[in-house]
């Protein structure tokens, strides 16, 4: 049995659930989501309580259980709480500006690199070395967040780069020298 799968998940106050014909629809005071599911899995809900039962043993069918659960339920507290990801940029002459609906990162290129928010997803920058990504679907945070991280990961030398919060770069040591 799936460990994570058959965990019920409760329907907190202010969000509406709809599940027909393999796709499921949250609605929550922060917005809404709809996510497709397999339609073998049955998505039952009883007293404020969602439950994904599987028709059988099938390896297929064992994964998808317990992704269909955690699909669920990253829905539910993305339309209650939302998700969040912070960046911090660390090196000399690497900063960040908010205009308007674009981030503007000037990363050590010769052209400042300009990103338009995609649709659901809201960023700040506080001051010039933080990012701030935010919306309601973890897969986009967490997509955006790592196209930003792409134009500069952090390198290993120096630790420069587009890290996030709280990563820690475990530096290497430079050439010796001594030949």
């Amino acid at each position: 049995m799936s460990r994570i799968g058959v965990k019920p998940i409760t329907i907190p106050a202010g969000v509406e659930f709809k599940a027909e014909n393999g796709l499921v629809t949250v609605k929550g005071p922060k917005g809404e989501l709809t996510q497709e599911i397999a339609k073998n899995l049955e998505v039952k809900v009883e007293d404020g309580v969602i439950t994904v039962s599987r028709p059988n043993d099938e390896r297929e069918t064992r994964g998808q259980h317990g992704l269909a659960r955690t699909l669920i339920n990253n829905m539910i507290e993305g339309v209650t709480k939302g998700y969040e990801k912070k960046l911090v940029l660390v090196g000399v002459g690497y900063s960040v500006a908010k205009q308007g609906n674009k981030l503007v990162l000037k990363l050590g290129y010769s052209h400042p690199i300009e990103m338009e928010d995609p649709e659901g997803i809201t960023t700040e920058a506080p001051d010039a070395n933080t990012i701030i990504v935010k919306g309601i679907d973890k897969a986009l945070v967490g997509n955006y967040t790592a196209n930003i991280r792409a134009w500069r990961a952090p390198e290993p030398y120096k630790g420069k780069g587009v890290l996030y919060d709280g990563e820690v770069v475990h530096k290497k040591e430079g050439k010796s020298g001594a030949a």
